[in-house]
């Protein structure tokens, strides 16, 4: 039964689907994927087209034409600006696809990633029907950096770790986890880190790729990061269950008048810990590793785009920490991260405006999903089947 979506946002190396199907294929799930890979009108869809026909895997391809059609086919052609185009946050179209169909699991996987040889969809699945013991880490900076188990070694911190948080002092215990609570799944990753433009030029790259690398040594047990702790989420390797969708909107940037970009998943992922906290869930951090094999780009262009939200970055998470906590779903919880963003004076920060944006997008978000005519829809009762 197909019952989840995979979405590759790619414009470049869409060949890395052949990996992840293979690897699939081998541990017994292909038939339980869909690949919608999203793009652009530039790029070569019917090549694309050809891949999924000749792999023999359900999916589809979805530009910018289509997209615009298909909001019209569904009757939210006025939330179309939601989406952005060209942008790395076009995920989000992923998951109002998702939302209106059957699939009770999403996929978030990069196009400059592949998987390490093991089962890379099955960890995945098993993570998010965890139940029992698992590492739990929390800070002193309310901040928990995910690669903190190899962090004398090097030094890393990832994109969109607040700076303000930096040096902070780690404690690791265990905690009980419930069969259902894992909602999100963050696999990590081996060769190139995810770091921003500030770190990268630190560590000596021009090239938008950093010299220090990570390798599987670099990683330990997996972990949750403990209630009131925050966390970086990337979305080149995860997976989520459909209950999140409201609260894991891919945030709208590039396309704005501030110019701001690359931090889409970073505060989707800190709206989604907040609801998270609020309604008891988790987010289990660690396997399976991907392989990130970041292209070389220039690193000034990432700083460009990043340096408008820096300061930002510092601060958003604490407005929403202060909001939501009486919510009883995942909606309600972003609805009040939302009114919190729209509504705020932000004018103390360079351009505090921006939040102002996020949160009218946050808003049009979730009538848009109300609108697809799913939001009334109970959280999934499948179990996530695990392979031994």
């Amino acid at each position: 039964m197909t019952d989840t979506c995979v979405v590759v946002p790619t414009v470049r190396e869409w060949e890395c689907v052949r990996e992840y199907v293979a690897n699939a294929r081998e541990h017994g799930h292909d038939d339980r994927l869909f690949f919608l890979l999203v793009t652009e009108e530039f790029c070569d869809t019917d090549a694309m087209e050809r891949m999924l026909d000749d792999l023999d895997v359900e999916g589809a391809v979805f530009d910018g034409a289509d997209r615009d059609a298909w909001y019209d086919e569904h009757g939210i052609e006025e939330y179309g600006h939601v989406v952005p185009a060209a942008s790395h946050a076009e995920t989000s179209f992923g998951l109002l696809y998702l939302w209106a169909n059957e699939f009770e699991y999403g996929f978030f996987i990069d196009d400059d990633t592949l998987p390490h040889d093991t089962d890379f969809f099955g960890t995945h699945y098993a993570n998010l029907a965890h139940e029992g013991s698992v590492t739990e880490v929390r800070s002193d900076e309310q901040w928990v950096n995910v690669l903190y188990q190899n962090f004398e070694e090097h030094g890393l911190y990832p994109r969109g770790y607040p700076y303000a948080a930096m040096d902070e002092t780690v404690e690791t215990g265990k905690t009980d986890v419930e069969r259902g609570d894992v909602v999100a799944s963050q696999g990590l990753w081996t060769n190139v880190p995810d770091l921003d433009a500030v770190r990268i030029l630190m560590d000596g790259d021009l090239q938008g790729q950093a010299q220090t690398r990570t390798t599987r040594e670099d990683y330990g047990e997996d972990f949750v990061a403990a209630e009131g702790q925050y966390l970086t989420v990337c979305s080149m390797n995860l997976a989520f269950r459909r209950e999140v969708v409201p609260a894991f909107y891919q945030l709208p940037m590039d396309d704005n008048e501030w110019d701001v970009g690359r931090f889409d998943d970073i505060w989707s992922g800190v709206f989604l810990k907040r609801a998270c906290d609020v309604l008891g869930t988790q987010i289990y951090n660690g396997a399976p590793l991907c392989e990130h094999n970041k292209a070389p780009r220039p690193t000034f262009d990432d700083l460009n785009n990043e340096v408008p939200a820096l300061e930002l970055n510092e601060h958003v998470w604490e407005v929403v920490d202060e909001v939501g906590g009486d919510a009883d779903d995942y909606a309600e919880a972003f609805a009040a991260m939302a009114d919190a963003l729209a509504e705020g004076e932000f004018s103390q920060w360079n351009n505090g405006e921006f939040l102002n944006f996020v949160g009218e997008h946050m808003r049009d978000w979730l009538a848009a999903l109300d609108e697809l005519g799913a939001g009334d829809r109970a959280a999934p009762e499948a179990e996530v089947v695990a392979d031994d």
